[in-house]
């Protein structure tokens, strides 16, 4: 023996033992619901409770307006009224606020798929990304350490008093967490003299894990903990999966463990032979990195592989009555990027209407034109060019007040929108005046994102600085809509050093066609959602970043109330003044 231990044993390293459960974070939450439908029913309270190593850290609890009536049985249960989530926050303030109580942290519940998925549908629902956390469930587990000699359900309220929980569960989101607290406690007594001291081989321990997930747990082992993107390879080298993670080792690892849930993920592990790593300076650079693995490999598993996030573009034609064309490749003097084809054709027809462009396909020469006019004309919502009514110059106003939208110069356009709108409501045409209005609504805010990406995207150089939560700084250098540079300059770094370096180092950039000069749609996103995040500061622009005085960002208030309004309400008068 040398040191109390046997020649020649092998030393268990950190990353082959995992996180010790006494220092890994569970977040212990409960949800209260108006039924059992995610997504269609809503969420009418919110109780979580933060543990590590036994000691609170941290409680979470609010109701919430479920947007909805709540049915008698849901009130007789939980004694959640309507009148009690009537001043109760919505779904949309509370859900970011749980999500960064909850980050990092492992998700338990008592029943887990039933409130996960609410969380899930929530987060669709709202615009988050579901962050994948670790997630155990109480009910799984007790099933698995407590045998029906024991208790004769593994209902929460029978648990909680087998174990001698603190707290009795009541149906209310908060007292219910702090029992889930002291079952999950009493849980993992039982799985510690089991062998299981680690969250992985807590994850392992839950029923779903395969042999051939365990077997490869160590594929992980090489990745550093740092943030980065990691490619999945199979047997040819080819790349089957690419993902981002702010611990590339961490999350590579819970594709072997029972946090992975996904049946077409398990058979892309089944198949990989080697997990290769990126690392990167910070997660925007993990996320650019991954948009751009994704266009070049088309990974057989990512969802975004089979189904890529195409851009479409509203562009004048070049004739001598020019219309309105939705087109696939950007152009100068193209509108755009819209997300689907569906919202860029809405787009068009709203913009013509308002414009009084024509709609139809026709080749209509400058002189000479003798077709017979179809009914819009009739209706007169057309000049009828094409039977000779309407002359090029006379024309030419309504292509030139789209080209003045469009660039920014001038919004005449929505404004004469906004004005048959008003005059719908006040010939009681409501239905049609509300129809009318979230079609203009949907155009003004396609046209300010335009405006948004395409002045990021003419920028030739801009770096900028957000702080990393630890006293340092976060860098990107972009140009011409591209992520050329990333870096950080931790607490007690002199941060200008590194930025001189990352752009002297940085990646070149020569502008390309069209609005975005020639950048990625989806890569210009990302970095105008960073670039706008609370806290980021601009170092230094090679030009001033600036959206067009006359551009669709004078409308943000009007699009706010529109969002609200209904169909009696319309839009508020004063908006015409937009």
């Amino acid at each position: 023996m040398i040191g109390g231990r046997r020649q020649g044993a092998a030393q268990l390293t950190f990353d082959e033992l995992g996180t010790p459960l006494r220092d890994t974070t569970f977040v212990v939450f409960d949800l209260e619901t108006t039924g059992t439908a995610p997504g269609s029913d809503g969420i009418t309270e919110i109780g979580a409770v933060k543990v590590r190593g036994g000691e609170v850290l941290g409680e979470f609890a609010t109701l919430v307006d479920p947007g909805g009536p709540i049915p008698p049985q849901v009130v007789a249960l939980t004694g959640i009224t309507q009148a009690m989530a009537y001043d109760a926050p919505p779904l949309a303030k509370v859900l970011p606020a749980f999500l960064e109580f909850a980050a990092g942290a492992v998700l338990v519940a008592h029943n887990a798929g039933f409130d996960v998925g609410f969380l899930r549908a929530a987060c669709q629902a709202h615009g988050y990304a579901w962050p994948r956390p670790a997630v155990v469930c109480t009910v799984r587990l007790a099933r698995k350490v407590i045998g029906r000699e024991e208790t004769p359900s593994y209902r929460l309220a029978t648990l909680a008093r087998l174990v001698g929980a603190r707290t009795a569960p009541t149906h209310r989101a908060l007292p219910d967490a702090r029992a889930t607290v002291d079952v999950l406690h009493a849980l993992l007594e039982r799985v510690g003299s089991l062998g299981v001291h680690s969250l992985e081989e807590l994850l392992d321990y839950l029923p779903e894990v395969t042999p051939a997930q365990r077997r490869k747990r160590g594929m992980a082992a090489h990745l550093p903990d740092r943030p980065g993107v990691y490619l999945f390879r199979g047997p040819n080298e080819e790349v089957l999966y690419v993902g981002t993670a702010r611990d590339l080792r961490r999350r590579v690892r819970q594709y072997f463990t029972g946090s992975e849930s996904r049946g077409r993920i398990r058979e892309m592990v089944a198949l990989a032979t080697r997990v290769d790593g990126v690392e990167c300076a910070h997660a925007l650079e993990a996320q650019v990195r991954e948009l751009r693995l994704l266009a070049a490999h088309r990974p057989a598993y990512n969802r975004r592989s089979k189904n890529p996030r195409t851009s479409w573009w509203v562009a004048l034609t070049d004739e001598p009555f020019p219309r309105l064309s939705v087109v696939r490749l950007p152009r100068d003097g193209a509108l755009g990027p819209f997300r689907s084809q569906q919202a860029a054709r809405s787009a068009a027809d709203t913009l013509a209407g308002a414009a009084g462009l024509r709609t139809c396909t026709l080749r209509i020469t400058a002189v000479g034109a003798a077709a017979t006019p179809c009914a819009l004309a009739e209706l007169g919502r057309c000049g009828a060019p094409c039977a000779g009514r309407q002359s090029v110059t006379e024309y030419a106003p309504a292509a030139r007040s789209v080209d003045a939208l469009i660039t920014g110069r001038d919004g005449a356009a929505l404004r004469r929108a906004l004005s048959r709108v008003h005059e719908l409501a006040a010939g009681q045409h409501f239905e049609r005046a509300a129809r009318r209005r979230d079609e203009l609504a949907a155009l003004v805010r396609g046209v300010e994102r335009a405006h948004r990406m395409a002045a990021l995207a003419g920028i030739p150089e801009l770096v900028a600085a957000a702080p990393d939560g630890a006293g340092g700084w976060e860098f990107a250098v972009v140009r011409y809509g591209r992520l050329a540079s990333a870096g950080v300059a931790r607490r007690g770094v002199a941060p200008m050093p590194v930025v001189e370096a990352l752009v002297a180092a940085a990646e070149t950039v020569e502008p390309g066609p069209g609005p975005l000069r020639g950048a990625n749609a989806e890569e210009v996103g990302v970095l105008l959602r960073w670039l706008t995040r609370p806290g980021v500061r601009l170092v230094r622009t090679a030009v001033p970043w600036a959206e067009p005085a006359h551009g669709a960002g004078a409308w943000r208030a009007w699009l706010d109330r529109a969002a609200t309004a209904t169909a009696l309400e319309t839009v508020p008068s004063e908006a015409a003044r937009v």
